[in-house]
Protein backbone atom coordinates (compact mmCIF):
# COMPACT_ATOMS: atom_id res chain seq x y z
CA UNK A 1 0.00 0.00 0.00
CA UNK A 2 1.31 3.50 -0.60
CA UNK A 3 2.91 5.25 2.50
CA UNK A 4 3.69 1.73 4.10
CA UNK A 5 7.16 2.52 3.66
CA UNK A 6 6.86 4.65 6.42
CA UNK A 7 5.14 2.07 9.06
CA UNK A 8 7.15 1.56 12.04
CA UNK A 9 9.53 -1.94 11.53
CA UNK A 10 9.41 -1.67 7.95
CA UNK A 11 12.43 -1.44 6.11
CA UNK A 12 12.92 0.93 3.32
CA UNK A 13 14.71 -0.74 0.42
CA UNK A 14 17.38 1.28 -1.69
CA UNK A 15 20.82 0.08 -4.24
CA UNK A 16 22.43 -0.19 -0.69
CA UNK A 17 20.06 -3.19 0.41
CA UNK A 18 18.38 -3.27 3.63
CA UNK A 19 19.74 -0.36 6.25
CA UNK A 20 20.88 -1.73 9.53
CA UNK A 21 18.44 -2.03 12.71
CA UNK A 22 19.02 -0.68 16.03
CA UNK A 23 18.41 -3.56 18.02
CA UNK A 24 21.05 -4.71 18.97
CA UNK A 25 22.57 -0.88 20.24
CA UNK A 26 19.59 -0.90 22.42
CA UNK A 27 19.49 -3.42 24.48
CA UNK A 28 23.40 -2.86 24.80
CA UNK A 29 21.67 0.23 26.35
CA UNK A 30 19.27 -1.26 28.85
CA UNK A 31 21.87 -3.17 30.22
CA UNK A 32 23.23 -0.07 31.94
CA UNK A 33 25.43 0.12 34.41
CA UNK A 34 24.26 -2.47 36.86
CA UNK A 35 21.87 -1.59 40.00
CA UNK A 36 21.07 1.60 40.88
CA UNK A 37 23.40 1.99 44.26
CA UNK A 38 21.71 3.37 47.52
CA UNK A 39 21.28 7.01 47.76
CA UNK A 40 23.61 6.78 51.12
CA UNK A 41 26.19 5.42 48.38
CA UNK A 42 25.71 8.04 46.13
CA UNK A 43 28.57 10.61 46.83
CA UNK A 44 27.06 13.91 45.89
CA UNK A 45 23.04 12.74 47.45
CA UNK A 46 22.13 14.52 50.59
CA UNK A 47 21.90 11.14 52.63
CA UNK A 48 25.86 10.60 52.01
CA UNK A 49 26.37 13.65 53.27
CA UNK A 50 24.67 12.78 56.41
CA UNK A 51 25.44 10.23 56.77
CA UNK A 52 29.89 10.68 56.60
CA UNK A 53 29.18 13.70 59.32
CA UNK A 54 27.46 11.51 61.61
CA UNK A 55 30.34 8.99 61.14
CA UNK A 56 32.69 12.21 61.46
CA UNK A 57 30.53 12.74 65.26
CA UNK A 58 30.65 9.65 66.24
CA UNK A 59 34.37 8.77 65.38
CA UNK A 60 35.38 12.00 67.44
CA UNK A 61 33.37 11.22 70.33
CA UNK A 62 34.41 8.02 70.96
CA UNK A 63 35.07 8.73 74.79
CA UNK A 64 32.60 7.57 77.51
CA UNK A 65 31.04 9.56 80.23
CA UNK A 66 33.67 9.35 83.89
CA UNK A 67 33.06 10.64 86.89
CA UNK A 68 33.47 14.67 87.13
CA UNK A 69 31.71 14.74 83.46
CA UNK A 70 27.89 14.49 81.86
CA UNK A 71 27.35 13.10 78.53
CA UNK A 72 25.93 15.48 76.03
CA UNK A 73 23.23 14.84 73.63
CA UNK A 74 23.70 16.05 70.38
CA UNK A 75 19.87 16.71 69.97
CA UNK A 76 18.45 19.65 71.82
CA UNK A 77 14.94 20.21 72.02
CA UNK A 78 12.85 23.46 71.65
CA UNK A 79 9.29 24.32 72.42
CA UNK A 80 6.90 26.10 69.90
CA UNK A 81 5.98 29.27 70.15
CA UNK A 82 2.86 30.12 72.33
CA UNK A 83 0.01 32.63 72.19
CA UNK A 84 -1.36 34.25 75.07
CA UNK A 85 -4.93 35.78 74.59
CA UNK A 86 -7.39 37.93 76.72
CA UNK A 87 -6.76 41.25 78.81
CA UNK A 88 -6.11 39.94 81.98
CA UNK A 89 -3.58 36.87 80.50
CA UNK A 90 -2.07 39.59 78.92
CA UNK A 91 -1.70 41.71 81.65
CA UNK A 92 -0.75 39.21 83.90
CA UNK A 93 2.11 37.89 81.36
CA UNK A 94 3.76 41.38 80.86
CA UNK A 95 3.55 41.25 85.19
CA UNK A 96 4.87 38.51 85.11
CA UNK A 97 7.43 39.77 82.97
CA UNK A 98 7.26 36.79 80.38
CA UNK A 99 9.34 36.92 77.31
CA UNK A 100 7.06 38.04 74.52
CA UNK A 101 8.24 39.22 70.86
CA UNK A 102 4.65 40.92 69.54
CA UNK A 103 1.60 42.14 71.26
CA UNK A 104 -1.37 42.30 68.85
CA UNK A 105 -4.47 44.54 69.61
CA UNK A 106 -7.56 44.80 67.57
CA UNK A 107 -8.26 47.77 65.82
CA UNK A 108 -10.70 50.03 66.68
CA UNK A 109 -10.59 48.57 70.06
CA UNK A 110 -12.75 49.42 73.13
CA UNK A 111 -10.03 51.07 75.34
CA UNK A 112 -10.11 49.98 79.58
CA UNK A 113 -7.73 50.15 82.54
CA UNK A 114 -6.14 46.74 81.30
CA UNK A 115 -5.59 47.92 78.12
CA UNK A 116 -4.02 50.99 78.75
CA UNK A 117 -1.62 48.80 80.91
CA UNK A 118 -0.94 46.28 78.61
CA UNK A 119 0.14 49.01 75.93
CA UNK A 120 2.34 51.27 78.62
CA UNK A 121 4.43 48.07 79.57
CA UNK A 122 4.94 46.82 76.22
CA UNK A 123 5.71 50.31 74.97
CA UNK A 124 8.15 50.68 78.25
CA UNK A 125 9.62 46.83 77.59
CA UNK A 126 10.41 47.56 74.07
CA UNK A 127 7.55 45.37 72.83
CA UNK A 128 6.32 45.50 69.12
CA UNK A 129 2.54 46.84 69.67
CA UNK A 130 0.41 45.46 65.68
CA UNK A 131 -2.53 46.70 65.31
CA UNK A 132 -4.55 43.66 63.49
CA UNK A 133 -7.71 43.05 62.07
CA UNK A 134 -10.54 41.16 64.17
CA UNK A 135 -10.50 38.47 61.89
CA UNK A 136 -6.47 37.76 61.86
CA UNK A 137 -6.48 38.18 65.61
CA UNK A 138 -9.54 35.60 65.85
CA UNK A 139 -7.08 33.14 63.46
CA UNK A 140 -3.53 34.07 65.36
CA UNK A 141 -5.43 32.63 68.84
CA UNK A 142 -6.89 29.66 67.15
CA UNK A 143 -10.82 31.11 68.13
CA UNK A 144 -9.83 31.77 71.92
CA UNK A 145 -11.59 35.07 74.08
CA UNK A 146 -8.93 37.42 73.10
CA UNK A 147 -11.40 40.24 73.60
CA UNK A 148 -8.73 42.58 71.33
CA UNK A 149 -5.29 41.15 73.29
CA UNK A 150 -2.95 38.51 72.34
CA UNK A 151 0.93 38.40 73.11
CA UNK A 152 2.77 36.03 71.21
CA UNK A 153 5.61 34.39 73.34
CA UNK A 154 8.77 32.71 72.00
CA UNK A 155 9.74 29.50 72.20
CA UNK A 156 12.09 28.44 75.57
CA UNK A 157 15.55 28.03 75.22
CA UNK A 158 16.46 24.84 76.67
CA UNK A 159 19.58 23.91 78.69
CA UNK A 160 21.26 21.00 78.37
CA UNK A 161 21.11 18.82 81.65
CA UNK A 162 25.34 18.93 81.50
CA UNK A 163 24.88 22.90 81.08
CA UNK A 164 23.59 22.87 84.88
CA UNK A 165 26.70 20.98 86.13
CA UNK A 166 28.92 24.26 86.97
CA UNK A 167 31.38 24.54 89.36
CA UNK A 168 31.79 27.70 89.64
CA UNK A 169 28.45 28.18 91.07
CA UNK A 170 27.92 29.25 94.75
CA UNK A 171 26.95 26.70 97.11
CA UNK A 172 26.39 23.32 97.32
CA UNK A 173 25.64 21.54 93.95
CA UNK A 174 21.25 21.57 93.81
CA UNK A 175 19.10 20.69 91.11
CA UNK A 176 15.52 19.34 90.52
CA UNK A 177 14.10 16.36 88.21
CA UNK A 178 10.46 16.01 87.30
CA UNK A 179 9.37 12.69 85.83
CA UNK A 180 5.69 12.91 84.44
CA UNK A 181 4.61 16.34 85.60
CA UNK A 182 2.18 17.80 83.33
CA UNK A 183 0.60 20.72 85.16
CA UNK A 184 2.79 24.06 84.11
CA UNK A 185 1.79 25.48 87.40
CA UNK A 186 4.07 23.27 89.13
CA UNK A 187 6.63 23.82 87.01
CA UNK A 188 6.51 27.18 87.74
CA UNK A 189 5.83 26.55 91.82
CA UNK A 190 9.06 24.22 91.61
CA UNK A 191 11.13 27.07 90.01
CA UNK A 192 10.28 29.43 92.31
CA UNK A 193 10.74 27.10 95.61
CA UNK A 194 14.13 26.27 93.49
CA UNK A 195 15.71 29.93 93.27
CA UNK A 196 13.93 30.11 97.31
CA UNK A 197 16.58 27.40 98.56
CA UNK A 198 19.55 27.80 96.54
CA UNK A 199 19.34 25.13 93.88
CA UNK A 200 21.05 26.11 90.87
CA UNK A 201 18.56 24.07 87.74
CA UNK A 202 15.16 22.41 86.64
CA UNK A 203 15.72 19.42 84.29
CA UNK A 204 12.71 18.26 82.77
CA UNK A 205 11.80 14.94 80.08
CA UNK A 206 11.29 15.98 76.37
CA UNK A 207 8.53 13.58 76.39
CA UNK A 208 4.98 13.64 78.14
CA UNK A 209 6.13 16.64 80.37
CA UNK A 210 5.35 19.87 81.00
CA UNK A 211 7.67 22.87 79.48
CA UNK A 212 8.13 26.23 80.11
CA UNK A 213 4.52 27.88 78.90
CA UNK A 214 3.54 30.92 79.48
CA UNK A 215 1.51 29.57 82.41
CA UNK A 216 5.00 28.50 84.19
CA UNK A 217 6.37 31.83 83.58
CA UNK A 218 3.58 33.23 85.89
CA UNK A 219 3.53 30.88 88.76
CA UNK A 220 7.34 31.35 89.05
CA UNK A 221 7.13 34.77 89.84
CA UNK A 222 10.17 36.16 88.22
CA UNK A 223 11.82 32.75 89.04
CA UNK A 224 12.01 31.67 85.84
CA UNK A 225 14.47 34.41 84.90
CA UNK A 226 16.93 33.40 86.80
CA UNK A 227 16.70 29.38 87.35
CA UNK A 228 17.90 27.05 84.04
CA UNK A 229 15.50 24.38 82.57
CA UNK A 230 16.93 22.19 80.99
CA UNK A 231 15.43 19.04 78.36
CA UNK A 232 16.09 15.61 78.81
CA UNK A 233 15.43 13.15 75.55
CA UNK A 234 16.14 10.65 78.56
CA UNK A 235 15.33 11.56 81.64
CA UNK A 236 17.00 8.20 83.63
CA UNK A 237 20.32 8.39 81.15
CA UNK A 238 20.63 12.41 82.59
CA UNK A 239 20.36 11.01 86.12
CA UNK A 240 22.99 7.99 85.57
CA UNK A 241 25.11 11.27 83.95
CA UNK A 242 24.71 13.08 87.06
CA UNK A 243 25.48 10.47 89.27
CA UNK A 244 28.86 9.98 86.97
CA UNK A 245 29.67 13.24 88.07
CA UNK A 246 29.15 13.08 91.40
CA UNK A 247 25.65 13.75 92.08
CA UNK A 248 23.82 12.08 94.60
CA UNK A 249 20.03 11.30 93.35
CA UNK A 250 16.85 10.86 95.53
CA UNK A 251 13.54 10.64 94.84
CA UNK A 252 10.70 11.50 96.36
CA UNK A 253 7.74 9.02 97.17
CA UNK A 254 5.20 8.39 99.89
CA UNK A 255 7.04 4.63 100.53
CA UNK A 256 10.47 5.95 100.99
CA UNK A 257 13.52 4.52 102.54
CA UNK A 258 13.68 7.38 105.08
CA UNK A 259 11.68 10.29 105.97
CA UNK A 260 12.89 13.75 104.99
CA UNK A 261 14.10 14.89 108.52
CA UNK A 262 16.73 11.73 108.51
CA UNK A 263 18.13 12.41 105.24
CA UNK A 264 21.98 11.93 105.48
CA UNK A 265 22.77 13.15 102.34
CA UNK A 266 21.84 17.01 102.67
CA UNK A 267 25.55 17.81 102.56
CA UNK A 268 26.45 15.99 99.26
CA UNK A 269 25.64 17.28 95.24
CA UNK A 270 22.22 16.62 94.68
CA UNK A 271 19.73 16.05 92.42
CA UNK A 272 15.93 15.60 93.46
CA UNK A 273 13.70 13.86 91.40
CA UNK A 274 9.96 14.71 92.12
CA UNK A 275 7.01 12.23 90.35
CA UNK A 276 3.64 12.81 89.32
CA UNK A 277 1.15 13.43 92.47
CA UNK A 278 -0.73 10.87 90.81
CA UNK A 279 1.54 7.54 89.84
CA UNK A 280 4.93 9.05 91.53
CA UNK A 281 7.96 7.94 90.37
CA UNK A 282 8.26 5.92 87.34
CA UNK A 283 10.02 2.82 88.00
CA UNK A 284 13.26 2.95 85.74
CA UNK A 285 13.76 6.20 87.40
CA UNK A 286 13.06 4.91 90.50
CA UNK A 287 15.88 2.01 90.60
CA UNK A 288 18.34 4.81 88.95
CA UNK A 289 17.79 6.85 93.17
CA UNK A 290 20.21 6.29 95.67
CA UNK A 291 17.31 6.81 98.34
CA UNK A 292 13.80 7.17 97.78
CA UNK A 293 12.61 9.80 100.67
CA UNK A 294 9.16 10.10 102.64
CA UNK A 295 7.84 13.87 103.45
CA UNK A 296 5.86 12.93 106.97
CA UNK A 297 2.33 13.75 106.90
CA UNK A 298 -0.85 12.96 108.95
CA UNK A 299 -2.41 9.85 108.13
CA UNK A 300 -5.60 12.45 106.89
CA UNK A 301 -3.55 13.66 104.04
CA UNK A 302 -3.11 10.88 101.19
CA UNK A 303 -0.52 12.93 99.14
CA UNK A 304 1.01 16.54 98.39
CA UNK A 305 0.58 18.41 95.52
CA UNK A 306 4.19 18.38 93.78
CA UNK A 307 4.66 22.02 93.84
CA UNK A 308 4.60 21.83 97.76
CA UNK A 309 6.21 18.45 98.42
CA UNK A 310 9.46 19.97 96.63
CA UNK A 311 8.70 23.02 98.60
CA UNK A 312 8.91 21.61 101.64
CA UNK A 313 11.72 18.66 100.48
CA UNK A 314 13.98 22.32 99.60
CA UNK A 315 13.78 23.79 102.57
CA UNK A 316 14.58 20.80 104.64
CA UNK A 317 17.88 20.06 102.60
CA UNK A 318 18.70 24.27 102.85
CA UNK A 319 18.28 24.07 106.82
CA UNK A 320 20.28 21.31 106.94
CA UNK A 321 23.17 22.73 104.78
CA UNK A 322 23.21 25.62 106.51
CA UNK A 323 23.02 23.97 110.26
Amino acid sequence: MPGNSQRRGAVRKSKKGPSVGSGGQRRQALEGRGPTPKAVDRPKHKANKLANAAAKRSGSDTGSATRGTVRRDPKRTKASSEIVAGRNAVVEALRAEVPVTTMYVAGRLESDDRVREALKTATERGIPILETPRGELDRLTDGAVHQGLALQVPPYEYAHPSELVDPQSRGIPLIVALDGITDPRNLGAIIRSVAAFGGHGVVVPARRSVGMTASAWKTSAGAAARIRVAQATNLTRALEDYRKAGYFVIGLDMEGDVELPELDLADQPLVVVVGSEGKGLSRLVRETCDQIVSVPMSSAVESLNAGIATGVTLYEIARQRRG
